[in-house]
């Protein structure tokens, strides 16, 4: 199912600014945030420049990936395992506030997004 138009202009405004805001402005040259909507779900990535001169193009990696369920109108936290397989994250609750989900991931207390 496809986000409506409105979660999907709070999603844009609220976790655009989460990753411009989580990366310094002087070392954007080698790492930054990005995110993508799929469906109900926005992933969030890591995006690295090249560090080996046999690498030619920025690598991606996933750190977290919310999931909205329109019925009861919450998001849900997921994280992923080495295998980058989805696993529901148990520390905090489905919420309708999309900024406790981006909170606890910037926070990570358990060191799972961020290591």
């Amino acid at each position: 199912m496809l986000l409506s138009d409105l979660i999907k202009k709070l999603v844009e405004k609220k976790v655009g600014e989460f990753c411009k805001k989580r990366v310094p402005p002087h070392v954007l040259h080698q790492v930054n945030l990005s995110y993508k909507i799929r469906g109900n779900s926005v992933t969030i990535f890591e995006n690295r420049a090249p560090w080996r001169i046999d690498i030619k193009e920025w690598t991606s990696m996933p750190i977290a990936q919310m999931r909205f369920d329109e019925k009861a109108g919450e998001w849900t936290l997921f994280c992923a395992d080495r295998n980058d397989r989805w696993h529901e994250y148990h520390d905090i609750l489905p919420t309708k506030n999309i900024d406790k989900i981006l909170a606890e991931i910037d926070e990570d207390p358990t060191g799972i997004f961020w290591g």
